[in-house]
């Protein structure tokens, strides 16, 4: 009788919205007789449209409320213990709540365990169908890091919490610890005490793992839990515990095979009320009198525990954390793909490690390293939507608007993962200087010579797709050189749409220095030999840090593919004079850098003042805190323009070195200046951008 109810609630809702849309369509078809379509029946339209997409998700949300309040309850037999399951068994028809919110806590620390987590986080949302939580216990790098992504990310129904990792660390720094993750790889023995109160059961993951199903069936098996059972663990797969790999080794006291902690199910509450923190304090203390140090990190505290308190554990299926250690036996846990629910890539050598079916699984791995995360951000199942956000329709962008693609792209928000590699800018100096740019995949091989002139902290801005950013990551590893070197900040900004963010990406490497000064430029210069030291000598003589300056550095360009690098302005002067070197850009676009006023240049021996000029986009040293690019000039046109304007708005001082330079190296056009030169359309666009910049610009500085 329910379900029949049911059938022809949702049969009449079917059957209203036809009815809707054929009156909506016949009122448009006898309207367009005597009037032309215009943008405001089109926004009418629309808006009817959007009236009624709420008005059925209202209705859904109804249709969801009355299955549950009419669907049977089902008594799960709380008696059955873990040990009549199979290890194995494919049978996933445990309840849970349809949109019931699921914990997810990982510890993350450094630069390298962020890429990992991006990975772990793709292939986790890929099969969720319910709002997730995610609770990062994480140092001071991966906080900035994650928190970033996961913000520019804004994936429907996902939250994420953090918790400060220094601020636990104090717990189990005690703890001698031989394992490669450091103190870090302790700190999920505190998760009970860390997380809120409110969160009463969460799941653990390690930053290694990568999924195969959804995280939901996982969730499920709480409700398996006995009374006593409060940690869910997948038995060890390999003979680790058993003492069996080594000679002359004590492992820790285990459960048979002992358990691995990659995959936990913590029912926290339970946890709480047994006085966790003090139950694995005291079992870790007694036993590292006989052991000395951890192997495993918390995998061994958590083992000593439940070898005292048996009850707790609940033994999880194997599929839930299939094991790729060197000695690995978790070919006994699968027969088939459709057995996979978690891998977990636990070999000091990751993806390196070989085993029966390594290949298949890194070819799975690889699937969510190159998977457009863009994709996520589709909202695939409705839970509380009436509490989401929705744009005003004033707000959208209109498709037939003739700037329509420029609008759309300038309002984007654009998935970000900033020091994508290990970074470390070594010692600043009060005069220090990073150099700033941005590139796409097309530029990578411009970096290593750049590096090689440029001694200084470098920050980059990179424009890639997921499948890009793995390709730009082994580019890096495989050169010796580039590897080696650890203060270039990687900033990835991954691709969306068809124009290319060129101010944003400027912004993005810029926010990012640590140096009080920045020389703002682009991929494609090369520096003169010791440009880095002759800024900082500038800078100081200049006192650049108590007035709004802004020092010019000439460029200059080659025709010729394979250029070297003048040594010194004399060697400009005289390629200059042999027509081997040009001012930059002086066949395109002279008035870009006229204002540098090269003549005066040739002779100068002392920095001298020019004034600015409209058009003028020169490559400067500033300070770090000078204002960011106007991120509506995307691709290209006008976009470094706009900034010098604005700093002449703000009267800064442009000043030329006369003993500094940079050299452009040739290269294929881009696509967005083939697109400018190609399309009246994106001309007259950018120059409708332009128009409304210098609106602006005339408000805010009154001039």
């Amino acid at each position: 009788m329910t379900r029949r109810w049911i059938r022809l609630l949702v049969a009449a809702l079917i059957f209203g919205t036809a009815l809707l849309i054929g009156v909506i369509s016949i009122a448009s078809n006898r309207d367009v007789e005597n009037k032309a379509f215009t943008k405001e029946s089109y926004l009418d339209m629309k808006h009817a449209l959007l009236q009624m997409k709420n008005e059925n998700l209202e209705l859904k949300v109804q249709i969801d409320k009355q299955k549950e309040q009419f669907s049977p309850e089902i008594n799960l037999d709380t008696s059955i213990t873990s040990d009549q399951i199979k290890p194995c068994a494919k049978d996933d028809s445990i309840l849970f709540k349809r949109c019931e919110t699921i914990h997810v806590a990982i510890v993350c620390a450094g630069y390298d365990a962020t890429r990992a987590v991006s990975t772990l986080i793709k292939s986790l949302l890929f099969y969720r169908k319910n709002p997730i939580h995610l609770h990062f216990v994480a140092d001071s790098i991966a906080h900035k890091i994650l928190n970033t992504l996961f913000h520019s990310w804004d994936i429907p129904h996902v939250n994420f919490s953090f918790y400060s990792a220094d601020n636990l660390t104090s717990d189990v720094a005690w703890i001698p610890n031989k394992h490669y993750s450091g103190v870090y790889g302790l700190l999920k023995l505190t998760l009970p005490k860390a997380l809120p109160q409110s969160v009463e059961k969460v799941i653990v993951f390690d930053c290694d793992v990568t999924f195969s199903a959804d995280v939901a069936d996982l969730w499920s098996v709480f409700s398996l839990f006995s009374a006593n059972q409060a940690i869910g663990l997948v038995e060890n797969q390999s003979d680790w515990y058993l003492g069996k790999l080594w000679k002359n080794y004590e492992p820790w006291p285990a459960l048979g095979r002992g358990f691995n902690t990659g995959v936990i199910a913590m029912d926290l509450k339970k946890l709480r009320s047994l006085n966790w923190s003090q139950l694995w304090l005291l079992t870790a203390e007694k036993d590292l009198v006989s052991h000395y140090f951890t192997s495993l990190a918390d995998q061994d505290v958590f083992n000593a525990v439940l070898f005292q308190e048996p009850y707790l554990v609940y033994r999880l299926p194997c599929q839930y954390n299939v094991q790729l250690s060197d000695n690995t036996r978790s070919e006994s846990c699968y027969s088939e793909v459709a057995d996979l629910k978690v891998i977990h890539w636990n070999s000091p050598r990751k993806l390196k490690v070989k085993n029966k079916h390594s290949d298949f699984f890194r070819n799975l791995y690889y699937t969510f390293v190159g998977f457009d995360g863009n994709f996520l951000r589709r909202q695939l199942f409705h839970c509380n939507d009436s509490g989401m956000s929705q744009s005003p329709i004033d707000d959208l962008p209109v498709e037939d608007d003739a700037c329509y693609e420029l609008h759309k792209a300038r309002d984007a928000k654009y998935r970000t993962h900033l020091f994508y590699l290990t970074y470390d800018a070594g010692k600043i100096d009060e005069h220090d200087i990073t150099w700033v740019a941005q590139l796409s995949l097309d530029r990578l091989q411009m970096i290593e010579p750049l590096c090689r002139l440029w001694e200084g902290p470098i920050s980059l801005a990179l424009y890639l797709s997921d499948m890009e950013a793995d390709q730009f990551h082994s580019f890096v590893m495989d050169s010796h050189f580039l590897s080696s070197r650890t203060n270039i900040g990687y900033h990835v900004v991954y691709k969306q749409g068809s124009l290319y963010p060129i101010n944003l990406l400027r912004n993005v490497a810029l926010e990012q220095v640590s140096t009080p000064f920045v020389f703002l430029s682009d991929i494609d210069f090369l520096p003169m030999p010791n440009l880095y030291s002759t800024l900082k000598k500038a800078v100081q003589s200049l006192k650049l840090a108590n007035e709004n300056k802004a020092l010019v550095v000439p460029a200059f360009e080659s025709q010729r593919y394979q250029t070297k690098v003048p040594r010194s302005k004399a060697e400009v002067i005289a390629a200059l004079d042999m027509g081997d070197l040009l001012t930059f850009r002086y066949h395109d676009w002279a008035l870009g850098h006229a204002a540098t006023n090269f003549p005066m240049w040739r002779t100068a021996t002392i920095p001298y003042k020019i004034k600015w000029e409209p058009n003028f986009e020169p490559y400067i040293v500033v300070r770090r805190d000078v204002t960011r690019y106007d991120p509506r000039f995307l691709g290209f046109g006008w976009n470094k323009v706009s900034h010098s304007m604005e700093l002449h708005a703000q009267r800064y001082e442009f000043q030329v070195l006369p003993n500094a330079f940079i050299i452009h190296l040739p290269h294929s056009p881009s696509v967005d200046i083939s697109k400018y030169r190609s399309s009246a359309q994106y001309r007259k666009c950018s120059e409708a951008l332009k128009s409304e910049f210098i609106r602006d610009l005339k408000k805010r500085y009154d001039s």
